[in-house]
């Protein structure tokens, strides 16, 4: 008999569900004798121990449903090797929990922070498969993380809605997008919402191109602007801070879009209103996309479990299921490349970066 733990951790999304579900459903295809547990909370609940039995049952029925089932928590990758509040050494209870449920693999579904722990337990011996989670898009290894297009979906209906108010009012309307470090999701919400301005972390933005776009938008006797940000947003200027400078300047505004608005407020005069999707990107059910790539990725973890090769990721690369070795994905973001085609062809239509 196959004993496999299911984990998911980190940020939740809309396709952690449908991904078990097809790891799952592989497995039991395929395999006589296989025990599905669920571990509870994340790597909580691998580290004090928590955990319940799942059957098909569970597995029925959830291909549509957002969240996990499971329950996920963020434990950050640095504190791993540091004790708990009562001294328990963290790697070792995980271990020592993985050989007292008799596990076979760990099924780790998860982000960055996520894979340098799952990179971490395989280097301590335990046998691994992860795969790609995360509404960013940043995970190495992989052209594409489920989760990403739904989210994508939510944050462009906001700025579709956001287009008829803009226009009735003329007003110069910013929408916040998920994204503190990488600005996948932003800028792949701004090209299909139709933003004005896109601003992105990996490109730092001048404030007065910021304010030069928008006034040749006035001079042309557009009424509005919008302007697609990612709360990891950054400008030129900002740059030159430290993270204890940048901090106490930050203590003035709820985000850096409100930081923007005032800024733009008082070079244009125009009004300026703010919009924060937040965690309504993480939320409801997951795209159609989302669901078949989900499918496919889970498929594909549960045959490297079925064949026994562990310690890899399943990635999307070139339209294709690979499994990636997870010491390649550790560690590493993907970001945006400011000289990438999608940058120039944005640009090409009219898309203000800021830069």
């Amino acid at each position: 008999m196959k004993r496999i733990g299911f984990l998911t951790s980190g940020g939740d999304c809309q396709s952690l569900n449908a991904t078990m579900r097809g790891v799952a459903k592989t497995l039991y295809e395929n395999l006589e004798d296989v025990e599905i547990i669920g571990i509870l909370d994340g790597y909580k609940g691998l580290i004090y121990g928590n955990y319940v039995k799942l059957t098909p049952k569970d597995f029925s029925g959830i291909l549509t449903e957002g969240g996990t089932i499971i329950g996920t928590s963020r434990q950050p990758f640095k504190l791993m090797r540091e004790p708990d509040e009562n001294g328990m050494d963290k790697v070792k209870a995980m271990k020592n929990n993985y050989t007292k449920w008799k596990l076979d693999c760990l099924v780790i579904l998860g982000g960055n922070g996520t894979h340098k722990t799952a990179n971490l337990l395989r280097e301590e011996g335990l046998n691994v498969v992860t795969l790609p989670k995360t509404i960013d898009n940043d995970l190495y290894g992989t052209d594409m993380t489920f989760g990403f297009q739904s989210a994508v979906n939510i944050a462009t209906a906001a700025i579709d809605n956001i287009h008829t108010t803009a226009a009735s009012h003329g007003r110069v309307f910013i929408v916040e997008v998920m994204g503190h470090s990488v600005g996948w999701l932003t800028l792949h919400a701004g090209i299909a919402g139709g933003a004005d301005i896109v601003l992105i972390p990996e490109i730092p933005y001048d404030i007065d191109k910021v304010v030069e776009a928008i006034n040749k938008r006035t001079d042309q006797g557009k009424k509005f602007s919008i302007l697609a940000v990612a709360e990891g947003a950054i400008s030129k200027d900002d740059l030159e801070l430290s993270k204890k400078e940048m901090k106490k300047k930050m203590k003035m505004y709820p985000s850096v879009s409100y930081m923007i608005g005032a800024q733009i407020e008082e070079r244009t005069g125009q009004e300026i209103r703010i919009t924060v999707p937040g965690h309504t990107q993480r939320g409801g059910i997951p795209c159609p996309y989302d669901r078949v790539i989900s499918s496919q990725l889970g498929a594909a973890a549960g045959k490297l479990i079925i064949e026994e090769k562990y310690g890899y990721m399943v990635g999307f690369k070139n339209s294709e299921i690979v499994p990636v070795p997870l010491e390649d994905v550790a560690g590493k973001i993907k970001a945006v490349d400011p000289n990438s085609s999608i940058i120039k062809q944005a640009k090409s239509l009219g898309i203000c970066f800021g830069d």
